[in-house]
């Protein structure tokens, strides 16, 4: 069975290391993406954030938020999504898309859950029909 996940991770980060470490020895395939880099426009980005209030949306261990210069639960949509778009390293992480669906963070229970819906089989190669085997002839 194939387990494939898009991982938009912050590089070097030590909890993204940890969730990619606990997502592969559970058999997943990662398809890793710099979250700072990757340049997700606003409608991709809202589409992780699913039901969450707009502070689940932000990193409390970003700087910003840990100083109080940003205060989430003060922000409406636009102003968050705003300061998100702006600057990457406020996104809580990981974000992951696991066959249609999207999420922010890495909730272990619903990860699974999510897994156990989009786990693909891999494709049957009959190879007679494929005739990838020969019959031998004596010699």
């Amino acid at each position: 069975m194939v387990k494939l996940v898009v991982f938009y991770e912050k590089p070097f980060c030590a909890a993204n290391a940890k969730q990619k470490q606990i997502l592969r020895q559970s058999g997943c395939t990662l398809i890793e993406r710099n979250l700072l880099e990757h340049g997700l426009d606003k409608e991709m980005l809202r589409s992780f954030m699913g039901e969450k209030r707009v502070e689940e949306w932000f990193n409390p261990a970003a700087p910003a938020i840990k100083n109080g210069e940003i205060i989430p639960n003060t922000l409406d949509e636009g102003e968050a999504m705003a300061l998100l778009l702006s600057n990457p390293i406020l996104i809580r992480r990981p974000l992951m898309i696991i066959g249609t669906e999207r999420v922010c963070g890495f909730d272990a229970d619903k990860v699974s859950e999510m897994l156990d819906r989009y786990i693909e089989p891999m494709p049957k190669i009959n190879c007679m029909e494929k005739g990838c085997l020969e019959k031998k002839s004596a010699l």
